[in-house]
């Protein structure tokens, strides 16, 4: 007997699983909110140079006369924003009067800005602008370069120390570090703590995902997982009416922040994995937390029955046949193993460099940038809702390479809509990042059920690590876009078609079960894939055995 089946008696998906993943998931919704922040505390507002001090006391007309005055228009007469004459244009003032050749120089008392929309952002307060406008996208990978460390920190530590420990100092770490953003004056401690903030978003997910998956029977743990998804997605929606209300950057920083000091507080009642405890043999805690859990779901007999040795009878079953491996080596050493690597190396970087580089920067779109995060956190639900009924009825290979396809498409077309039309760009491109984000959501399971159950773990691992590398070039290939626009929407959408003709190198899984050793794996893609006795059965053994698995906290 699994220890699934122990969960099952102690009441299966009872009120301790309901609370426990609710109060897990909550934190999880609100760490999408820190990682589309800087759409809104990081807005470029409309600004223009600030006139010469030695010339605004002979300006005995209007800020708009001496606005144009004093600033170059562009071909779509807009004020420049980089660039002021050397010296006042008055003859400007004269109606359908036009100066050629008059001398400019850049900004060199600072700038104005519109403060109708943003009353204060990062890029007004340090003058990310002009020549310094890159260090704006820099503050972002800065923050995606955290995401990757906290990756392998908290990996790491969630094996030795258990999973509630780095999850509770994950609350606290960014409950301080977002309050400390807001509080410093210096762009360089900003990025700092923004490193800091980024370390525990892997802190979170990874163990808050851990932690549900062991604490949940087999039946439960594809809704927990696709409820994380959607929690993520409400974070977005949280996200534009939190900005919405709250303007000022600094207060919409640390109110954001602060409520991980309340999960901070409460995440102490919430027990350790009893699976961890009992790997690492601590048998007494695990049925401790067990016989809370029974009284809990009002299974106080089944409780009262438990011993330690009860307990351990159930684990041993589950994991006295998985062999573990001590090397990233084993993704490359032999020939269906390494073919699976390098095809998720490039679906996991792409997928993830496409989708942060279309949603972190809404304000190309030329709309309300509000409007446009809840568009595009509202195009998730439908996106995975169609996603998960294909990958049941038509598989997980035509599903994925076909989400990635249509996004990179979506991607390119969009270069060619016209600038006017902004509402068919923002609505096309809202298409393409649901597209990527259900192909997200489908990665994580086909490439669980891809790698055998030996180096499983592993190989989420290191996909995992391939999507953070992506999720910090895309910020990165944005600033390319300051030497040619056409280049960054090129760079995703070709990547993302890239990545869909990767994915159909790959084997099929649905409805076939799991592969347990390397060996296995090698004999049947020499062989080809077995028939199955019965599509439905093999498919529930698929979902079973992959839940039971701890391949799914690398997510």
């Amino acid at each position: 007997m699994a220890f699934t089946d122990l969960l099952d008696v102690l009441g299966g998906v009872g009120r301790f699983q309901l609370v426990y993943t609710a109060l897990l998931l909550l934190p999880c919704g609100l760490l999408a909110c820190h990682n589309f922040l800087q759409n809104f505390t990081a807005a470029v507002p409309l600004h223009h140079c600030q006139g010469a001090a030695a010339h605004a006391a002979a300006a005995g007309n209007s800020s708009r006369a001496w606005l144009r005055a004093t600033i170059p228009l562009d071909e779509l007469g807009v004020p420049e924003p980089c660039q002021r004459f050397t010296e006042p244009q008055w003859a400007l003032l004269s109606p359908n009067a036009s100066v050629h050749g008059a001398a400019t120089e850049s900004c060199k008392d600072g700038w104005v800005y519109d403060h109708s929309v943003f009353p204060s952002t990062i890029v007004m307060e340090w003058d990310l602008v002009c020549e310094a406008r890159t260090l704006r996208d820099l503050a972002q990978s800065i923050y995606m370069a955290g995401v990757l460390v906290g990756a392998a920190v908290f990996g790491s530590l969630a094996d030795r120390l258990g999973r509630k420990a780095p999850l509770v100092w994950s609350y606290l770490q960014l409950a301080v570090t977002g309050a400390a953003t807001a509080y410093f004056s210096s762009f360089s401690a900003y990025c700092v703590f923004r490193f800091l903030m980024g370390m525990t978003f892997s802190g979170i997910i990874l163990n808050s995902l851990s932690l549900v998956v062991e604490w949940m029977p087999t039946r439960g743990r594809t809704v927990a997982g696709v409820l994380l998804g959607f929690s993520f997605t409400l974070g977005q929606l949280i996200l534009a009416g939190a900005a919405y209300l709250i303007r000022p950057w600094r207060w919409l920083q640390f109110a954001v922040s602060v409520p991980f000091l309340v999960f901070f507080l409460y995440s102490w009642w919430l027990p350790e994995s009893s699976r961890w405890l009992l790997l690492h043999g601590k048998s007494q805690l695990a049925v401790q937390s067990l016989r809370k859990v029974a009284a809990v779901n009002r299974r106080q007999e089944e409780g009262a029955r438990l011993t330690q040795e009860v307990v351990s009878s159930y684990i041993q079953s589950e994991f006295t046949s998985i062999r573990t491996s001590n090397s990233v080596l084993d993704l490359f050493r032999t020939p269906a193993i390494r073919k699976v690597t390098c095809c998720l190396m490039v679906v996991w970087f792409s997928n993830s460099l496409a989708y942060y580089g279309l949603v972190m920067d809404l304000q190309k779109f030329g709309l309300s940038v509000y409007l446009v995060q809840v568009l595009f956190g509202v195009i998730d639900i439908p996106a995975m809702l169609v996603a998960t009924a294909t990958m049941i009825y038509v598989g997980r290979r035509a599903t994925v390479a076909s989400f990635l396809l249509l996004a990179g498409l979506m991607v390119i077309s969009n270069m060619f809509v016209p600038e006017d039309l902004q509402a068919l760009r923002t609505v096309q491109a809202a298409l393409g990042k649901g597209c990527l984000a259900s192909s997200f959501i489908c990665i994580y399971l086909f490439t669980g059920e891809l790698y055998p159950t030996e180096i499983r773990q592993m190989g989420m691992g290191f996909a995992s690590v391939n999507a953070r590398l992506g999720g910090l070039a895309a910020p990165l290939v944005t600033m390319v876009g300051e030497f040619s626009t056409i280049l960054p929407p090129m760079a995703f959408g070709a990547t993302s078609i890239l990545a869909g003709l990767a994915v159909c190198f790959l084997a099929e899984t649905r409805n076939a079960p799991l592969v347990e050793t390397i060996e296995v794996m090698e004999r049947r893609a020499k062989e080809g894939l077995p028939k199955k006795d019965a599509e439905g059965k093999s498919e529930e053994i698929s979902l079973q055995q992959l839940g039971a698995s701890p391949l799914v906290e690398t997510i």
